[in-house]
């Protein structure tokens, strides 16, 4: 069946494919944070593990919705590790880091999920999908506020 929402096929396809982006970040940072929660050590193991809980169980929450807007686009989501990895920007961590190094990394996992929601928003704009833009503008909220919460944690 057709899809008639106000949005031609062509923008369509173009806003999925970000958002399969910002689902393939999403994920990659969810694996990274649900890995650091069972491998962290140290002085800050408690403050430090229950943390990484909260956010790895947002983060599993975020996937869902992001795969359902594309589901809502007409767009297949992707599902697979072969798709996250060739879709994310993050980097695998290799090895377990310490406690510092973790939280560097997922700062910046935060801050590259907010890059990949911000680089939507011309496609998202152009086609007047509102609700997309409302998707990315919680989901940049959420994550600018992870890092700032991360970083506070690295100063001495």
């Amino acid at each position: 069946m057709q899809i008639d929402i106000g949005i031609d096929d062509k923008d369509r396809k173009k806003i999925a494919a970000g958002l399969s982006r910002l689902l393939a970040d999403s994920y990659s940072l969810y694996l990274q944070t649900h890995n650091f929660h069972w491998n962290v050590t140290g002085p800050m193991f408690q403050t430090l593990h229950a943390m990484f809980e909260v956010q790895y169980t947002e983060l599993a929450l975020a996937v869902d919705v992001v795969a359902e807007r594309i589901r809502s686009l007409g767009h297949p989501a992707p599902a697979t590790y072969t798709e996250f990895v060739r879709l994310t920007s993050l980097k695998e961590t290799t090895g377990v880091p310490k406690a510092e190094k973790m939280i560097r990394l997922l700062v910046e996992g935060q801050e590259t999920v907010v890059r990949t929601a911000r680089s939507i928003f011309p496609l998202v704009d152009k086609a007047g999908d509102q609700a997309t833009a409302d998707l990315l503008t919680q989901r940049i909220q959420l994550h600018e506020k992870t890092a700032w919460m991360l970083r506070s944690l690295l100063e001495k």
